[in-house]
């Protein structure tokens, strides 16, 4: 395992006067900081670090930092209640830990995307982003702590600051700041966060610019494209030999126009040797219309292939499902796939997701594949998702600088209409309007045992490295296989998970 130490005169060159800031004052935190490259000397592929605290342990920033700027620990422990106070004063050090992990990370963004000669003025440029990521997290403290005339002051500077045709640091920001002005627009006078009624998934209600933004994060971007590819192997070896196959989806991939993945997994089906099985199509979600074209070009495309396809449609969110819904034949073999749909059923209780798997189980699939980011936004804390969250989709828009120019306005409609829909419904929404709620790969696989089942292997990472060069995916993509999981990263960033299960 590799590790990149954070030089001593990265701050002295660039100080960032962390006393402005309302975090603990702490002797102890000024020795080294350093932060975990992840990844293999040898290799460009990944490993995840076993953590010791997630960011769902972080306490609440307004328990550490809403109180006067020069207290000191033991002056705030004796005021935390005794449920929380471990957790809190161990999470302090942590908060600035990651504040100048950020500033590094800000750098590490600008010297990898760069690509042509320095200019004048660089210097200049790092110490401005390194005031950015500052502003930005101090921003998300005053928003924790209710602090409305100082977070209002701190996003009229993020706002000058924060660009969208920027670095890539200044795009991810300029998202967070609309997350920020958003939630801190919703905090009532008796302090509680409001929120708007529950959907879904967020493509729900989607215009049509969030629809074409979703069209080109699939063509451009190979996420969404790899799950589906994963998704498809595992469900064509479920298949193999069965002359009566049913697919079960729940959301639809979020309504991605064309149903891709299903064309893909028909033409595999009609190349087989001897006549393809018949093949039953269950699309489940709120969309009806949309699923009902989509179902129509699929049987359409089905017919010139020799492919029997019956396309169905069962109208319901996942947590009010009834499986009897779900028509089943006798002697057929049934799979569920779910691509990024599963963690809009994570809630504060894990109740809503249960029902859900328990509804699945009672189908008693051949094969369950799940298809989620491989995150942690779900955390307890508003500003431990913030943290994970920045860190997250800073990583995906520093793999879009290197697919797409500058001013690229397909770059532009991706960030801001799709991964910025995301972004702000991590940062500002509570409660039910809380939807995406992605969790890391080994919550989920503790999840899945609890509700009863399996894991199934999915050793394909050659197979999928061989994918990512034949549509051109470019340098800094990794693929890795974890504990049976198949992950996708971006240098060194695990980004979207791939696993399957079986009853």
């Amino acid at each position: 395992m590799a590790y990149t130490f954070f030089p001593e005169e990265l701050f002295n060159t660039y100080p960032i006067s962390f006393s402005d800031l309302p975090i603990l004052e702490d002797a102890a935190i000024a020795g080294a900081i350093w932060l975990p490259s992840l990844h293999e000397e040898s290799g460009g592929d990944f490993k995840r670090m076993k953590k010791t605290t997630s960011s769902g342990d972080l306490s609440d920033i307004s328990v550490l930092t809403c109180g006067p700027s020069n207290s000191s620990v033991s002056s705030f422990s004796s005021s935390i209640p005794r449920s929380s106070s471990t957790a809190s004063l161990s999470s302090g050090p942590q908060i600035r830990d990651r504040i100048k992990s950020y500033s590094q990370l800000y750098l590490d963004a600008e010297a990898l995307a760069a690509t042509i000669p320095a200019e004048d003025g660089g210097g200049e440029r790092n110490a401005d982003g390194m005031k950015l990521v500052q502003q930005l997290i101090s921003c998300a403290e005053a928003v924790a702590c209710r602090d409305r005339s100082h977070a209002s002051l701190l996003l009229s500077e993020l706002r000058a600051n924060a660009l969208v045709f920027g670095s890539a640091f200044q795009r991810v920001a300029s998202c967070f700041v609309q997350g920020l002005a958003d939630r801190l627009a919703m905090v009532q006078p008796l302090g509680t966060v409001g929120f708007v009624s529950p959907k879904m998934n967020i493509m729900d209600t989607a215009s049509e610019k969030k629809e074409e933004a979703l069209r080109l994060v699939y063509e451009i971007c190979p996420y969404i494209q790899f799950g589906h590819f994963v998704a498809n192997s595992a469900i064509l070896e479920a298949f193999e030999g069965e002359r009566l196959v049913h697919v079960v989806d729940l959301g639809m991939t979020l309504g991605l126009p064309h149903g891709h993945q299903w064309h893909n997994l028909i033409h595999s089906l009609a190349r087989r040797q001897g006549p393809p099985p018949r093949l039953r199509i269950t699309a489940v979600g709120l969309s009806t219309d949309k699923f009902r074209a989509i179902g129509d070009e699929l049987e359409a495309y089905a017919v010139g292939l020799g492919v029997k396809l019956e396309f169905s449609v069962v109208h319901s969110n996942l947590e009010n499902l009834n499986p009897k819904e779900i028509k089943t034949v006798p002697g057929e073999t049934l799979v569920v796939n779910s691509i990024l749909q599963l963690h809009c059923v994570v809630k504060e209780s894990r109740g809503a997701l249960n029902s859900v798997l328990q509804i699945i189980h009672e189908l008693s699939p051949k094969v369950l594949v799940v298809v989620e980011q491989d995150s942690s936004h779900n955390g307890p804390f508003f500003l431990g998702r913030f943290m994970e969250a920045l860190h997250y989709y800073s990583a995906i828009f520093d793999s879009l600088d290197a697919m797409l120019p500058k001013y690229d306005t397909k770059r532009a409609k991706m960030e801001q209409f799709y991964f910025a829909e995301e972004i702000k419904n991590i940062v500002s929404c509570e409660g039910p309007a809380r939807v995406e709620r992605h969790e890391r790969v080994d919550q989920w696989r503790r999840r899945m045992s609890r509700a009863g089942f399996q894991p199934v292997a999915l050793k394909m990472v050659g197979q999928a490295k061989q994918w990512l060069n034949s549509i051109n995916a470019g340098e800094g993509y990794t693929t890795v296989e974890e504990k049976g999981c198949l992950v996708l990263g971006w240098k060194s960033k695990p980004i979207i998970a791939a696993s399957c299960w079986k009853c």
